[in-house]
Parts: structure tokens; C-alpha cells; sequence
């Protein structure tokens, strides 16, 4: 999910959760809100009072916030969840079922297929699993009963009653995850709001249903953020003898270059030239030892979409198995039938794109 900061939210997640029963505090925040609405965007206060009043403060929200798995699980654990057979026999399928609208959003934007076929599996396995709280629950939690992020999430809310109104949805009825996030990418409402595309020309953005907007929705994200066509993501390395540099703080800037990284004494190979902006990022591997990766340009760009290494790391591993068993399943007819599906994406994505 494109979700920013929300990674580290949990990490302030403390004595807050006492807030989710006291209603004096939420119905202080809740009318606060609804002022602002009224005075910056024009709501109708009764309405939005009604609307406010009617989600739930939910406790589970508070907890499921304060322990993200990026966080809690070490990296072996958290890649098994994400990089097995069963998600890869997914991805193939989704991909064979969708390998016209695939290519031609990639070909569009100048994003690879793996990359956005991954995302739709890491965040939601091909869409199976877009979240169970209503948006507006999660939203209204955060915002009004949760102190240490209530700023953000107030945000979010307001991001998310603009665009209900925009895009004609009751706000009552969107779900998805403890965050707010929505759909098949899992997009926060300011993500929504920002990159969310109508890549059929339907006159909507559907990011639930809608595979051409799902996938070109992601793929605008990326572009949007930097992703360079063709650039590697991330290579193993190991540390030789000689190796003198300090521990991987595994923060996201790239204050390395691919020639200090092989200084320090890093073994890796790639394609990016000695100055190219990198980083090594030290991974816990079962047993105790760590894996070394190093991450380059088009690594940082994912990790725009949720910041944490594990799961840049994971959704590039993931994109990179299922690009190989679709590769290797899809037949020749298939491959072609593809293609064709392709140029007829391709056509309307250009007729979209002619409208005035």
C-alpha cells in the first residue's frame, strides 16, 4: 500500500490505546473536525455529523496499529509470508488472466510487470484480501481516539470524505485495512486522491474492481515517485575479509554509491555504474546470521510505497518469482492472445488519453 509514514506509527503507539472508550475526548476531536470540513470544504454540518456519529471507535484498530509486521517479524519469517509457492502460483495466474492490461500498463508508464503484479500480491494476494474494517471506522478511530498520529489520521479522514465526494461513494460503505488503506493496491486516501487513475475512461476511479485502474493506479505511483525503466532494484552481496565499513543502519537514503559499498569491502555484482546512489541493508536470516542486499535508486522508489526494507525487499522477490514461473508456464498461443490484448489496451489507453 502506498502508506508512507504508516510503518513507523507504531512505533508511538502507547498509553493511547486508553482512548478508545472516552467519549468526551472523541466527541471533542469529532466536532473540531466537522468544523473544519465545514468551513474549508463546504460540508453540510448536520450530514456530516450523522456520518461522523455513525462509525465506530474501535479498540482492535488502536492494538492492530501498534504492532505492524514490518516491524515485529525478522526478515526470514516475514519473506516466507509473502515469497512462497502458493503466492507465486497466484501471481502466474493472475498474470495469465490478465496478461493484455498488464503489459499495456507497463509499457505505459514505463514501470515493469513484475513490479506491478507483486504489489497487488504482496498487499492484497491478487485482490482476495482488501481489508475487513470500514474505511471510515479506521479513519475516525485514529483520527479522533489515537493522540500520537491524530494530526495524520485527521488527514486521511479528510482526504477520504473529499474523495467519497468526488468519486460519488457513500462513505459509509468502502473497506479496508486497520489504516484505512483501500482497495486492490491498498491506497491510503491522499494516495487515492493523488495517483489513483481512470485508465478506462469510465468516469471512475475504481481501485477495487477495476483491473485497468488497479494496475495503472500502481503504476502511476511509481512513475510518479522516480521508478527508471530497466534499472535494477536490489543485489545479494557478501562481506569479503577485507571488509571495513560500519553496520547497515538500513535507513532508506542512498548516502552510499555503488563504488564505496565494493570499497568497504562488499561483493556483489551489477549493472549500475561505480556512482550510482546505493545503500546495504543487513536482513536477519534464520539461525542468527544476516543477509547483505544491496538497494539501489529503483529500491527507494518502492520503499515510497511502504517504507520498510522487508518489504521492498520482499514484494522485488516476489515480482521477480513470479515474472519466472510466468515465463515459464505461459504457452506461445498464450503469450499471443496476450499481445493482442495488449495492442487493444494500448488503443484505448491512447483514445483515454485523447479526450480533452
Amino acid at each position: 500500500m502506498p502508506r508512507g509514514l504508516l510503518v513507523a506509527l507504531g512505533a508511538l503507539a502507547f498509553c493511547a490505546l486508553a482512548h478508545a472508550d472516552d467519549k468526551a475526548t472523541v466527541a471533542k476531536a469529532r466536532s473540531a473536525f466537522v468544523d473544519k470540513m465545514v468551513a474549508e470544504h463546504g460540508f453540510d454540518r448536520a450530514a456530516l455529523t450523522t456520518t461522523l456519529r455513525s462509525a465506530t471507535i474501535d479498540q482492535a484498530i488502536l492494538d492492530a496499529i501498534s504492532r505492524p509486521a514490518e516491524r515485529v517479524v525478522p526478515w526470514y519469517e516475514y519473506r516466507s509470508i509473502f515469497v512462497n509457492e502458493a503466492r507465486i502460483a497466484a501471481g502466474t495466474r493472475f498474470w495469465t488472466e490478465h496478461a493484455g492490461t498488464i503489459q499495456a500498463i507497463s509499457d505505459r508508464y514505463g514501470v515493469a510487470p513484475e513490479m506491478l503484479v507483486a504489489i497487488i500480491g504482496v498487499e492484497t494476494y491478487f485482490g482476495q484480501r482488501t481489508g475487513k474494517y470500514r474505511v471510515l471506522d479506521s479513519l475516525a478511530t485514529l483520527a479522533f481516539a489515537y493522540p500520537p498520529r491524530a494530526k495524520f489520521f485527521s488527514g486521511e479522514l479528510e482526504q477520504f470524505l473529499l474523495l467519497t465526494r468526488e468519486e460519488g461513494l457513500d462513505p459509509k460503505a468502502p473497506l479496508g485495512s486497520y489504516a484505512g488503506a483501500m482497495g486492490a493496491g491498498q491506497f491510503i486516501p491522499s494516495s487515492f486522491r493523488t495517483y489513483a487513475v481512470d485508465a478506462d475512461g469510465d468516469g471512475k476511479r475504481d481501485i477495487w474492481n477495476d483491473w485497468a485502474d488497479v494496475l495503472a493506479s500502481i503504476a502511476n505511483y511509481f512513475k510518479k515517485n522516480g521508478w527508471q525503466t530497466g534499472e535494477p532494484v536490489a543485489d545479494p552481496a557478501m562481506r569479503s575479509a577485507e571488509w571495513s565499513g560500519p553496520e547497515p543502519s538500513n535507513t532508506l537514503d542512498l548516502a552510499e554509491t555503488v563504488g564505496s559499498l565494493a570499497k568497504q569491502g562488499y561483493v556483489f555484482t551489477t549493472s549500475e555504474s561505480n556512482d550510482a546512489p546505493a545503500a546495504a541493508f543487513a536482513l536477519e536470516a534464520q539461525g542468527g546470521s544476516s543477509e547483505f542486499w544491496i538497494g539501489y535508486h529503483n529500491f527507494r522508489v518502492i520503499t515510497r510505497y511502504n517504507r520498510s526494507p522487508k518489504y521492498a525487499l520482499a514484494a522485488h522477490q516476489l515480482g521477480q518469482a513470479i515474472r519466472s514461473s510466468y515465463a515459464a508456464t505461459a504457452s506461445p498461443n498464450a503469450r499471443d492472445t496476450a499481445v493482442v490484448a495488449a495492442d487493444a489496451v494500448h488503443d484505448a489507453l491512447a483514445a483515454r488519453s485523447a479526450r480533452p
